[in-house]
């Protein structure tokens, strides 16, 4: 029976600390959640709802689809056991794959040797079956293997996305130290922001959370934006599954004809890059955008949504002297202009945040990269205690 048949194990990577508002997605989609880990969640599945996963989840990385676990002391073991598995049922034998893994043994010490045995076991198998050995590389355009072996539990899956599904396709231009889509998306979710009331995110740079706001807003999922996946490389792919649920990713837009995205910064480049972008995603006449000093970012009379914002961390970009000042000015903006609304600062920089000098309702746990972050939650009603 062919994979996309099958029922198995699915792994749905995400970065770390994503994984708190991957599972509401996945579950949303109607799958029961069997694990949660800090990089992922387990559920079950066939190849179909693989496709179903890829298309329209914000916060992951990756879509793994088990074909088996096994023991493995060594290399050898995991070729013996690869060499089992009807590859000839899966891969085109004419076709193309490439190999990732996560290795975590003692008796390897380069995991680009495991690569190799993994793909030579799919390749001599193949070749004993039909007589044709397929090409294998790094693109990851096409067929995508991955293995994960840890001590000498060992586990091979066909990743169903091949490239990464946490960037969400639109953005052509990502200026300096983008906000990775999923993460935006993740901390976007982490807010307490009804999707209605206005959302205003200065210091935008290349639009990346304003975007996908209002993508969130109009439920416009990631699958959109992209018609290349691995599981479209492999035996018994049937494309008008594929279209069906891409036609289902537009019915299910909504619009959101009163809703205000106003993304504000202080470089024209920035400005000119977020619109651009917006333009690729398709939301361009939903988001205000404006060249600006932060401070000058217009407040709507409601007095009601979100004040977002990312500003540099002082690891990256700019000195830590003067961003002190810019700290300050944010806790102060949000204090004397945006009572009412609940503000979110998403930094990579502690020391800073204190700066702000207001005090946070809630610190949530992010990652960027490798650097370990903290999205902070100010109610800014009226008569907010500074504290120092």
């Amino acid at each position: 029976m062919s994979v996309f048949q099958n029922q198995a194990n699915i792994i749905i990577t995400c970065y770390r600390r994503l994984s708190p508002f991957l599972e509401p997605e996945v579950k949303a989609l109607g799958f029961d959640v069997a694990e949660t880990f800090p990089t992922g969640i387990r559920t079950s599945g066939t190849m179909t709802d693989c496709i179903r996963l890829n298309l329209n989840l914000y916060c992951a990385s990756q879509v793994l689809y088990s074909l088996g676990t096994f023991r493995a002391k060594h290399a050898d073991d995991v070729y013996r056991f690869l060499s089992q598995i009807a590859w000839e049922d899966i891969l085109p034998a004419e076709g193309y794959f490439s190999v990732t893994s996560n290795v975590h043994t003692e008796s390897v010490n380069n995991s680009m040797y495991v690569n190799v045995r993994v793909k030579d076991a799919i390749a001599d198998r193949i070749r004993g079956k039909k007589g044709v050995r397929p090409s294998s590389g790094s693109d990851m355009k096409q067929a995508v293997m991955h293995l994960f072996w840890k001590e000498e539990q060992a586990e091979i899956f066909i990743d169903t996305s091949g490239e990464t599904i946490a960037r969400h396709g639109y953005r052509k231009i990502p200026g300096a130290a983008p906000m990775l889509e999923s993460l935006a998306s993740a901390t976007i979710l982490a807010s307490t922001w009804d999707r209605r009331s206005a959302f205003l995110n200065p210091m935008c740079g290349s639009g990346t959370l304003a975007i996908e706001a209002a993508l969130i807003a109009t439920n416009s999922k990631p699958g959109l934006f992209r018609n290349n996946y691995s599981f479209m490389h492999l035996l018994g792919y049937d494309e008008e599954v594929y279209y069906a649920e891409q036609d289902k990713l537009e019915a299910q837009i909504i619009d959101a004809p009163d809703l205000r995205i106003i993304a504000t910064d202080h470089s024209e480049a920035a400005i000119e890059n977020a619109r651009k972008n917006a333009v690729a995603a398709g939301v361009a006449n939903m988001i205000e955008l404006q060249v600006c000093d932060f401070t000058q970012t217009e407040i709507p009379d409601e007095n009601k949504g979100v004040f977002f914002v990312n500003p540099e961390y002082g690891e990256r970009l700019g000195e830590i002297s003067e961003l002190e000042e810019t700290y300050a000015r944010i806790g102060d903006f949000m204090k004397q202009k945006c009572r009412g609304f609940s503000g979110y600062v998403f930094t990579g920089n502690l020391a800073l945040a204190k700066k702000i000098g207001l005090k946070p309702r809630r610190r949530i746990e992010f990652y960027s990269g490798k650097i370990d972050c903290r999205l902070l939650e100010y109610e800014l009603y009226e008569g907010t205690k500074r504290t120092f």
